[in-house]
Order: structure tokens, then sequence, then C-alpha cells
């Protein structure tokens, strides 16, 4: 199925084609390092695809600095890791004028940020004013230092990671900071299955010696942003999208009183866009040009979990994000 987008070139079956061999490559590349973690591939190729960013929140050790250097050697890109601390400054991420004392004059100096593929671990240890600072540059797409602006390579994608089990010395990342993301995911530990084969790869080499060639180019990656911007969405889904939006900010008259009571705030128009961005990437990444309501209940969580805020309440009757995702788009028809 095929079909024409109003102001939009439809996909040919060649370019459908194209696309479905440059995503298996790297699929395949992916799967050859990392063990498990399918949502979290779906999640970095449909990030890739959209030009979006990833949150990523897990206890440590689940592979999540191996996944994004994989993604990022697949395509032939740039990868820098920044390490977050409470000392960290903005001009450590996104770079400083240097006095140069053979020249006498002043030189800039370009931080980690400037590459396509930037793993913020543990993003929520730094101050308030270096997170802003980051998270301009994934708003703006650009820096600014000593009153020049530099602008940042394209494609590029941020992959901030943050642990929930220690609090102590972390900095909380702000709401609407949190709503630039366009995912978050939640990571799991793995099955015996998948953890012996993750030790039997370590045994053998593969982690240390960065196992795996580049299979795709940055002019691909390219191409499938084009391709994914071109992906068909019916007016349906885009109303139905929007909905599920209205129930976030009025749950009361859809999920009952006490669910809708532990929401403070529902998501804002952002979140639509998310999903319309993100629907469309997922569709490709699986094959079709046009876009399905699966595609965008596939997406719920990752979409709205960090959209959603829930009050104190929630967390002493242990009640979930997901749950409440759960019963908001259990309350809206599927069209």
């Amino acid at each position: 199925m095929s079909a024409a987008v109003p102001g939009r070139d439809p996909i040919t079956p060649e370019e459908l084609e194209r696309a479905k061999a440059i995503i298996r490559s790297i699929e395949q590349s992916f799967q050859s390092t990392v063990v498990g973690q399918h949502q979290l591939l779906r999640s970095l190729l449909v990030a890739l695809l959209t030009g979006g960013h990833v949150l990523m929140e897990s206890v440590p050790g689940l592979a999540k600095t191996t996944a994004a250097a994989t993604l990022a050697r697949s395509v032939s890109a740039s990868f820098h890791r920044i390490q977050c601390t409470p000392d960290l400054l903005p001009s450590d991420i996104v770079g400083t004028q240097i006095y140069d004392q053979h020249t006498g004059e002043f030189r800039t100096q370009l931080g980690p940020v400037h590459a396509n593929f930037v793993l913020l671990d543990e993003i929520n240890r730094s101050s308030a004013k270096t997170q802003s600072a980051m998270l301009e540059a994934m708003q703006e797409r650009q820096t600014s230092i000593g009153g020049e602006t530099h602008p940042l390579p394209q494609p590029f994608l941020v992959l901030a990671t943050q642990n929930p089990i220690e609090q102590e010395g972390t900095y909380t990342l702000p709401e609407a900071q949190l709503d630039r993301f366009l995912l978050k995911e939640v990571l799991t530990y793995p099955s015996p299955t998948e953890e012996a084969e993750i030790v039997r790869r370590a045994e053998s080499g593969v982690f240390e010696q960065g196992h795996g060639e580049p299979v795709a180019t940055l002019d691909d990656v390219r191409f499938l942003q084009g391709l994914a911007k071109r992906v068909y969405v019916d007016q349906a889904i885009t109303n139905y999208v929007v909905q599920l939006m209205y129930v976030t900010r009025h749950a009361t008259d859809y999920i009952g009183a006490q669910l809708a009571g532990y929401i403070e705030y529902g998501a804002s128009p952002r979140g639509s866009l998310s999903f319309s961005q993100a629907a469309r990437a997922l569709a490709l990444v699986q094959g079709r040009d046009w876009v399905i309501p699966e595609d965008v209940k596939d997406l719920r969580h990752a979409v709205l979990r960090h959209r959603l805020i829930l009050g104190y309440e929630a967390e002493a009757d242990g009640v979930t994000t997901e749950q409440i995702i759960d019963a908001i788009f259990g309350a809206v028809r599927t069209p």
C-alpha cells in the first residue's frame, strides 16, 4: 500500500526496498554486539530516523554505552561520551575559547557535543546550568562560543542516561526539559539465556575488540530521515493522537476520578508532534510507507512516560505511569 500525501512525494517501491535493506543491516550489526534490548534498538532506530533524542533509565551494567557506540559505529558516525558530574561546566560540553600564546589570539575549541552521537552518561548528576546548556544544543542544533555560532553535525542524536537507584548528588531533570526528549526507554534486566550469551561474548573478546564494521553511511541515514518525513499519516490517526493527548489533560471524564487524580499534568502539544514523527519512523522500520494505529500504541510508553507527570500519591499507592497510559489508551476508540 502506498498513498499520496498532500505536499509530499509518495515513496517509491525502490526507495522502500533500499530503506528496508539499510535498516536490516543496522539491526544485524547492532544485534551482533548487543544481546537482547530489542525495545531499545527499536527506540534508537526511531530516534535516528526522526533526528530525535532518547532518555534511557536503568541500573548500571545494562549496555547503554555499548548500545550507543555500536549504533554509531554501524552508520559510520562520530561518537562522544560525556560523563556527567556535579562539577561539569557548560564549556566542558559545548566548548570554549583558548588563548594561543604563539599567535596572541583566541581560538575556539569545540566541545564533545560536536559529534553525530553524544552519550550523556548520568545526566542527572550534572548541575541545572549544565543540563540547560546541553538541552539548548539539543533543541537549537547549534552552540554559541564567544559570540560565534557553530552548527552541530547532521545527523545529531543525544542519548542521555540516568540511574534511578542513586539520588544522592543528583539534580532532577525539570519536566519542561524532559519534554525535549522524543522517547524515554526504561531498560530491564536480561533473561538468564541472554545473560549467559553476554558472558560468552565478553569472554570471547567481542566487546573489547569493538566488534563489527560500518554497514551504512551518514548519507544513508539522511536518506532514511528524508524518507520518514514522507510516510503517510491518515487524518484519522492524527485525530486519534490529538484525542489521546486531550484525554491526558482532561482524564477525569474518561478514566475515572481515582486514576485521574494521580495525574498532575498532561502531555503538551509536543506529545502529539512526537507521536506523529515517531510513528512515521516506526512504520518505516517495519517496512511500511503508511502509519497504522498499532504504531501509535506500540510507542505509547516511550513517548508518554516522561510527559505524563504524576503526583506523589501515585508513588505512595504503587501506581505507575505505564498503568495510567494504558488506561488512557483503553478509553479512546481506535480508528
